[in-house]
């Protein structure tokens, strides 16, 4: 004869299970969504890759085996996978959808990142380059002050716009999202902001977390 509170605890268990239902995590949150394609864009898919083709130029998203393009209606793309059971393919569902969603827009407005050079005396200045433009290089390079006993030379890529509108502000511009955000950590890396006075190059909206100085 179970007592009242055996009862009461088998039945907690048998009501309640910190298990997902079977279904669950099934479908890709963001590949699911349709991607919309304005006007001026026109995409070409093949077996390996699809064409992103604007006003800004061209560009191709990789596609895996079990990825599906389908034109659900006008102007509008659908991605799926074969088995979004598997976990590479569910994976790669949503990295696909956002990839080929960037690349429409990097080829019809491209893409626009702020850096900040918060320090005493942090200032930099657009400049030609010596060794002039070939090997990837566009011919210019930043020279920054960043609290060194020398000046720090970064070459700007052939593919990245670089404008200098304020001593303490560079604004980077790219059709390649993946691209930009690797110059930008290029450039911040030579100063990252430190939590104490947050002095450092500080990349879009990027916040830093402070820390108090501990008084003895």
């Amino acid at each position: 004869m179970l007592s009242r509170w055996q009862a009461g605890a088998r039945h907690a268990l048998r009501s309640f299970s910190s298990s997902a239902p079977a279904s669950a995590g099934m479908i890709s949150n963001v590949g699911r969504q349709p991607i919309t394609i304005p006007p001026t864009i026109t995409l070409t898919p093949s077996s390996t890759a699809v064409s992103v083709k604007g006003p800004l130029g061209e560009t191709f998203v990789p596609l895996m085996p079990f990825t599906k393009l389908a034109n659900t209606a006008p102007n509008t793309l659908a991605v799926s996978v074969e088995n979004p059971k598997e976990r590479k393919q569910r994976a790669m569902w949503g990295l696909t959808r956002t990839l080929i969603q960037n690349a429409i827009i990097g080829m019809t407005e491209g893409f626009t990142l702020p850096v900040y050079l918060v320090g005493v005396g942090y200032r930099a200045a657009l400049e030609a380059d010596p060794r002039g433009k070939g090997e990837g290089r566009s011919g210019q390079r930043l020279n920054m002050k960043l609290g060194f006993s020398h000046s720090v030379f970064v070459s700007v890529p052939e593919h990245v716009k670089c404008e200098v509108p304020l001593p303490t502000k560079i604004v980077l511009s790219c059709t390649d999202k993946h691209q930009l955000g690797l110059f930008a950590a290029q450039i911040r890396r030579w100063r990252p902001p430190e939590p104490y006075k947050g002095k450092g190059i500080i990349v879009g909206n990027e916040r830093i977390r402070m820390k108090t100085v501990k008084k003895k």
